[in-house]
């Protein structure tokens, strides 16, 4: 079996200030420590990146160092497999899309969505045994004043 995060759950984890920040470092430390085979998607990686540096965004945010460093822990493990679209993932993008008007923002989420459904994966955080409530985090606010620590690597 696998799974995969989205950027929420990358960006809870380095906000301390955050009130989901313990429950989203406990879940992506059982994800290093498990073996289940962790998917992440370019796209997520990229979107973390771009949001965690990003001070229009946040009023702290982590140096493009500390972001990429949080980037190469994850990749670095050994159950780590990185996303990408594949040939034919326009037609899967429109079978997971259909008839829903996706615009503005859910065409990431519907990207992310069609990348998974491309490779197979269909466990998601808010789905997953882990999280102990079973309930999902809420996305994360644009316009948001937090302050951002960097998170080891273990």
């Amino acid at each position: 079996m696998s799974f995969a995060v989205d950027v929420n759950v990358l960006l809870y984890a380095s906000d301390r200030a955050s009130p989901f920040c313990s429950r989203a470092v406990a879940f992506l430390e059982r994800c290093a420590s498990d073996g289940e085979t962790f998917c992440l998607a370019w796209t997520t990686l990229m979107s973390y990146l771009r949001l965690a540096t990003h001070p229009a965004v946040f009023s702290r945010p982590l140096s493009p160092e500390e972001a990429a460093e949080n980037v190469e822990g994850l990749l670095g493990l050994d159950h780590v497999r990185v996303l990408s679209e594949e040939e034919g993932f326009w037609k899967i993008y429109r079978e997971v899309t259909g008839d829903l008007p996706v615009r503005g923002n859910l065409v990431s989420d519907a990207h992310l969505a069609s990348i998974l459904r491309q490779h197979e994966v269909t466990t998601r955080p808010d789905r997953r045994r882990q999280w102990h409530d079973h309930s999902p985090l809420p996305p994360v606010p644009q316009q948001r004043h937090v302050h951002y620590q960097r998170r080891g690597r273990g």
